[in-house]
């Protein structure tokens, strides 16, 4: 590709889990998922296949009506298109704006050091997406990539919070997908951005979100409950940050929301998604639902804090697994829902590739 226009192009990827995109799909989606051994060891090496295999085969039909339920297949892949879409005509637009700027344009919001402008005119952007186990998977994009001429990559990973379960295993299948074509251009550039926990324009995004949700309840006696995608107690011990950023972007959206409302009400954090009979971070997000109205509350905010992106985790357990469950022992909940391809979270999107970039 050279680029548009004469432009130089720079290529994005937007890194994601991926999910099925059929009821057929769930089983070989699984099956990726378990064979991964960088997030689950199931026994000694050569026996990771055949046991993901067979905990594919258990899991899959339970699954499939999870997905059947949802419209048959994950809303991920829809959503992370168009995110890739909205995040290039931003991206596009700033570069168009900067050619036509005058001599001296205006610095960016969280300029690093002053360096001035966002970006070299030259530039053009193309952004795509890489999912890690299922399709379009990142090995295949890697590879489009270069067929598409690209030698300078960003690589922004959709999981605000760094974990090895997330981040570090879709960056590393990354690295071995692109290694060979670094070896064979001096050329080729790679930049990674694996997290963003306290990115602002992020955090403010989330705290609209959140703002919104709260005006939609006629009561101003409301609890937020933040709901994390649980992970396994072993990570956290062995030093994965996932917990310590989630925490951190809790404390940064509470700050912001006190700036907003003058006073912040009652705020929790559970944990949902877990699977398998190790020990997983708690409260339960269901659990935390029960207790909340043996406690007498009647109106809940859920806020999927470790989802920018709708998904089963949000479109099967929260909207209704969880309500559901509130409903049956009296609670009013309603979710502030996800990011998606919000305003705020594109500009959000397109400030963290600037930053890179400068």
């Amino acid at each position: 590709m050279d680029g548009y226009k004469g432009k130089e192009t720079t290529g994005v990827i937007l890194l994601n889990l991926g999910g099925p995109d059929s009821l057929d799909a769930v089983r070989p989606f699984l099956y990726n998922l378990f064979s991964d051994r960088e997030i689950i060891k199931l026994g000694p090496s050569f026996l990771q296949k055949p046991l993901a295999w067979l905990i594919s085969a258990l899991r899959s039909k339970k699954s499939a009506k999870m997905y059947s339920l949802i419209g048959g297949k994950s809303p991920l892949l829809e959503i992370t298109t168009a995110q890739a879409k909205a995040l290039e005509e931003a991206l596009n637009q700033n570069t168009e704006h900067r050619t036509q700027s005058t001599e001296n344009p205006p610095l960016p919001p969280f300029d690093k050091g002053g360096m001035g402008g966002f970006f070299n005119s030259s530039l053009y952007f193309k952004v795509y997406i890489g999912m890690r186990y299922w399709h379009p998977f990142i090995e295949d994009t890697v590879n489009r990539m270069i067929s598409d001429g690209i030698k300078h990559i960003v690589v922004l990973s959709l999981y605000p919070h760094y974990s090895k379960t997330t981040t570090g295993s879709a960056v590393s299948e990354f690295k071995r997908a692109v290694e060979k074509f670094k070896v064979q251009s001096s050329k080729f550039k790679v930049q990674y951005i694996e997290q963003w926990y306290d990115f602002p324009p992020y955090i403010e995004a989330v705290a609209g979100l959140i703002s919104k949700g709260l005006a939609e309840f006629d009561s101003k006696d409301v609890d937020i409950l933040y709901s994390a995608h649980s992970l396994p107690e072993s990570f956290i011990n062995k030093g994965d940050p996932y917990l310590e950023h989630i925490k951190a972007t809790i404390s940064a959206v509470n700050s912001s929301l006190v700036t907003r409302h003058s006073l912040l009400g009652n705020w929790h954090l559970s944990f949902q998604s877990k699977t398998g009979p190790v020990k997983w971070l708690e409260p339960a997000t269901g659990e935390t639902i029960i207790r909340l109205a043996n406690e007498g509350r009647k109106n809940i905010l859920i806020v999927p804090i470790s989802f920018v992106s709708d998904s089963v985790e949000t479109s099967y357990e929260i909207d209704i697994l969880y309500k559901g469950l509130a409903e049956r022992h009296g609670i009013n909940l309603r979710s502030c829902g996800c990011l998606n391809v919000s305003e705020k979270f594109i500009e959000a999107m397109k400030e963290l590739v600037m930053r890179e970039i400068e």
